[in-house]
Parts: C-alpha cells; sequence; structure tokens
C-alpha cells in the first residue's frame, strides 16, 4: 500500500487549503458572507445505475467540465437505495479511477517527499493546459479510499455521508493519511433515513452535530474539514428549506460550507416538475446557497453553477 504519511506532513499539499468560510463582515447581518471568497464548483460522476438524476449516470464529459472537483460515486444514496457490497463499489470504480489517472497524468506527480516543493492539487495542469480538478470520492468506506489512493498514486478528498459513523477506521485513515474530508449530516440508511426527519429545530441540531463531529475529527486528527448539511438525507422539504434559508447559522469554527441540492427532490416535488426540469430553479436556489455563505456547490451542472457563481459576484460589483 502505498504510503502518504509524507503528505501529511506536507501542509501545501492540501486540495483547497485557501478555502474557509467567510466570517462576519460589512453587512449588519451576522452572518454576512464575503462575495469574493473562494468559491469552488464539485461537479458529479455518478458511477451507480440507480442514481436518482439519470443523465449523471456515467456521464463522463464532466471530467473535462472545468469543475475544480471531480466527486465520484459508485453507490446510489438516494432515498430508498438498496445497499451495494464494498467489492461491488471496487468494482464500478476502479477501471474509470485508471481513466481519471491516465486523463490527468499529473494525478500521480505530487512531491513523494517533504523535501520537495509543495505542489497545490489545483495548480497542477494536464499536458494539455486544462486546469487540473481534485478527486474526490464518495464513499463511507475506508477500505475504498485505501484502494483509490494506492491506484491514483496520490491523496484525494474524502466525501463521507455519514461523516465517519458507518465505518469506526474512516476518520482514522483521513487523519493518518492528511487527507481533507467532507462530513455530512444524516440519519439512518437510504432505506431508512425519510422516516428519520423529527426535529425540534432542524438548524439548531444540524449545528450542534457539526460541533460533536469537529470533536471526534480532532481526535482522529482530521483538521481539515468541510461541512455537508446533508440537504434531503433525513430531511423532509420544508426542513431542507429550512436548512437552506438559515445556511449561515451552520458555520462551525470557520470550517467551508458545501452545499448539494442539485435537482433534488425537494425541488422538483415542491414545483410539480422532473429532475430533468429542474436546472433553473437549483440555479435559483444556488444563489441563495451562496448569498448565505456556501464555500462549494456539489452540483450535476457545472457550466450553469459557474454562470451562478458570476452573477452573484456582479450582483455585489465583486469582479
Amino acid at each position: 500500500m502505498a504510503d502518504f504519511s509524507d503528505i501529511q506532513a506536507s501542509p501545501g499539499i492540501q486540495a483547497f487549503p485557501d478555502i474557509q468560510a467567510s466570517p462576519g463582515g460589512p453587512s449588519s447581518d451576522p452572518f454576512f458572507a464575503d462575495p469574493g471568497r473562494d468559491i469552488r464548483v464539485m461537479g458529479i460522476l455518478n458511477l451507480s445505475p440507480d442514481s436518482f438524476y439519470a443523465p449523471s449516470r456515467l456521464e463522463f464529459s464532466i471530467l473535462e467540465s472545468g469543475a475544480d472537483i471531480i466527486d465520484v460515486g459508485a453507490v446510489s444514496t438516494r432515498p430508498g437505495a438498496a445497499p451495494v457490497s464494498e467489492e461491488e463499489e471496487w468494482h464500478r470504480l476502479e477501471s474509470v479511477l485508471r481513466e481519471i489517472s491516465q486523463t490527468f497524468p499529473h494525478l500521480a506527480g505530487i512531491p513523494s517527499s517533504t523535501s520537495s516543493p509543495a505542489i497545490s492539487i489545483d495548480s497542477v495542469q494536464t499536458a494539455s493546459s486544462a486546469t487540473f480538478p481534485a478527486i474526490s470520492i464518495d464513499t463511507t468506506r475506508a477500505g475504498i479510499i485505501e484502494r483509490a489512493c494506492d491506484l491514483l498514486g496520490a491523496p484525494v478528498i474524502v466525501n463521507d455521508i455519514s461523516a465517519g459513523e458507518d465505518d469506526p477506521a474512516m476518520l482514522p485513515l483521513a487523519g493518518r493519511l492528511g487527507l481533507q474530508y467532507i462530513a455530512m449530516h444524516k440519519r439512518g440508511t437510504p432505506l431508512t433515513m425519510q422516516t428519520l426527519c423529527d426535529y425540534d429545530d432542524v438548524i439548531s441540531e444540524v449545528s450542534d452535530y457539526f460541533r460533536r463531529f469537529s470533536l471526534r475529527a480532532a481526535e482522529a486528527g482530521v483538521s481539515d474539514w468541510i461541512l455537508d448539511p446533508g440537504f434531503g438525507f433525513a430531511k423532509d422539504a420544508s426542513q431542507c428549506f429550512r436548512l437552506l434559508s438559515g445556511l449561515g447559522q451552520l458555520r462551525v469554527a470557520g470550517h467551508p460550507v458545501l452545499v448539494g441540492i442539485s435537482r433534488k427532490s425537494f425541488i422538483y416535488n415542491t414545483l410539480g416538475i422532473s429532475p430533468e426540469e429542474a436546472l433553473p430553479a437549483t440555479s435559483a436556489l444556488h444563489l441563495a446557497a451562496l448569498e448565505r455563505g456556501a464555500d462549494i456547490l456539489r452540483v450535476h451542472d457545472v457550466r450553469s453553477a459557474r454562470g451562478v457563481i458570476s452573477l452573484y459576484r456582479s450582483l455585489h460589483g465583486v469582479q
């Protein structure tokens, strides 16, 4: 197995070390977000045959979409999705990760010694001069992350919808390898989560969850983590809108906030449309998320998300 202990010792190797949730600013709103902050777009690459938005399945053009991050997932986590074995998950991932390593050959060009100059993943370019995307793996299993790092010869971002609860080895692995970590709030499993939507106050309860998570992360040596409120995961439509409305209140100790609402059911069911028709509504809510401090947008439609970010900045006079 590849040893990434030297990568952990090199802070310059982190994928996005400059992303920080914006503190209160000149607005009277204590949750003001600086429109000039660094905002990233994460493009979704689904390898599962039953993900809720069919056009995203095996849509490899996302690799050349200009996304800052490519989030590769091989297990559907939509409500009602059946579990998949670890071997089947890896079977779906392995060939695609090999293709990614060939498409972006500099992925393995990250220094393997702390004496080498630090290189930030987002500054590396392929031979075609395209912007090099960071790779995140959407999984709850530490074994999948280990295999992905071995295959790619480089660190990945861990996108764990269970925030380390489904696999006790996940957080210690991320801490040992020095991996950037996305922690999401949910309850139950895809089969049970929509029966677990009872909250007295969804914003305060999700905030409390991440305060507790920060202690678990610190114990495991994970300091570079991103907060994902988990829209649609054990939340009904009204709770999703409430979370989005109060997004600025979810910042925990300056950690960046990821918003994953692209074409989700709380949007299209509210409007009585299909996921395929939900891009304009998604864009409207992406703007709302940016106004409330979102730092990363996880999307099916990278170009549209870029447009929303551009308009958001123009709205506030930021070039």
